[in-house]
Order: structure tokens, then sequence, then C-alpha cells
């Protein structure tokens, strides 16, 4: 019995180096996740190299950014940090703190995308619409369109995780799908300040 045990405990220890410490495997779910990511990146690398070539050819038309897009940077740089509160909160199993920061961190995500909305709508009703010749608005809308596309997929993400945190029970107390959410999350936002950057300085 004795050797069972042991045999048992010795296929659950994850494997161990030469010097005798425990290898670290990440989790298949965040190495899915980073290369999800990596491959976004390259994405918007690409949106915005093309950004660039395209501004140095006649006709090109710069694009004022509205006030209204700074408050929805500030929005979701606040959700970023709720969010890491959230995943502090559900490490600690401290689940009421977790469920308000799982649902502030959604409807400040919310309010991010109705503020983005409301940013666009002024840029259309100013003229920069997505027709015309060889301007800025026409990347502005592809660009910032597809980032908007990724955020909506984490809002729903949020929405999912308030309805589980709200009507289910916790059985298992694995912080992967919180910490899955928040990489996501601190990625977008990061993602909107880059790209506020980039067509604040080109």
């Amino acid at each position: 019995m004795l050797s069972r045990i042991k045999l048992g405990e010795f296929k659950n220890t994850p494997p161990i180096d030469g010097d005798g410490s425990q290898r670290q495997r990440i989790h298949p779910h965040k190495f899915t996740l980073w290369v999800a990511i990596g491959s976004i990146i390259m994405m918007f690398a690409g949106l915005t190299s093309a950004y660039i070539v395209k501004s140095n050819q006649a006709g090109w038309q710069n694009v004022a950014m509205p006030k209204i897009f700074w408050y929805s940077t500030g929005t979701i740089l606040l959700s970023s940090l709720v969010m890491q509160m959230a995943l502090r909160s559900f490490k600690q199993r401290e689940m009421n703190q977790y469920r308000l920061q799982i649902a502030g961190t959604f409807l400040l995500g919310v309010t991010f995308v109705v503020l983005q909305w409301l940013g666009f709508q002024q840029l259309w009703n100013s003229g920069v619409q997505f027709k015309g010749s060889s301007g800025g608005g026409q990347f502005l809308y592809v660009i910032a369109g597809l980032h908007a596309v990724h955020v909506l997929g984490g809002v729903i993400a949020l929405m999912v995780m308030l309805i589980k945190a709200f009507l289910g029970r916790t059985k298992l107390y694995s912080s992967v799908p919180v910490e899955l959410m928040a990489t996501y999350w601190h990625f977008v936002d990061l993602l909107w300040i880059y790209l506020l950057v980039f067509f604040l300085w080109i």
C-alpha cells in the first residue's frame, strides 16, 4: 500500500530538474491566450505600419481626436485596476469583494464601449467618414473598430463571469479563468493606450 501511495504521489508531482527544483508548466489555456495575443499584436502592428506609409501620400487628411476619447481612456484604465483587484480578491477567497469588483469591471467596460461609440459619432458628424479620398478616417475606423470588437469580446466574457459569480456555486477555487480574464483585459487596455498615442503622434 505504501508503495502505491508513493507511486501515486510521484505521478502527480511536477517534473524535477537536475538541480532538484520543480519545473512550473504554463497552463494550456494561458499558452493559448498568449499565442492569440501575439497574433493580435502582429495584426495591429501591420495596420499601424500601413497607416504610417499611407500618411506620406498626397491627399492625406489628418483626424483630430474628440475629447471624449480621453474620458474613455480613463474609464478603461480604471476598469483594468478594478479587474486586478477582483483577481486578488478571488485568490484570497473574498467572494463578496470579488463579485462587486467583477461587476464594477463589467460596468466600466460597458461605459468604455458607450463612450467610444459617442466619440466615433462625433467624428462621423464632423465629416470624418468611411469614404472619400485616402485619409486618416478610413484607417481610424478600421483599426479602432477592430479594437472595439476585441473589447466587446472581453465585455461578453465579463458578463459570463459576472453571472457565474452571483448565480453559480464556487466548488473549486481555481484562479485560472480569472487570471485569463485579467490578462486579456489588461491587454486590450494597453492596446487602446498604444492606439490613442499612435493616432495623436502620427
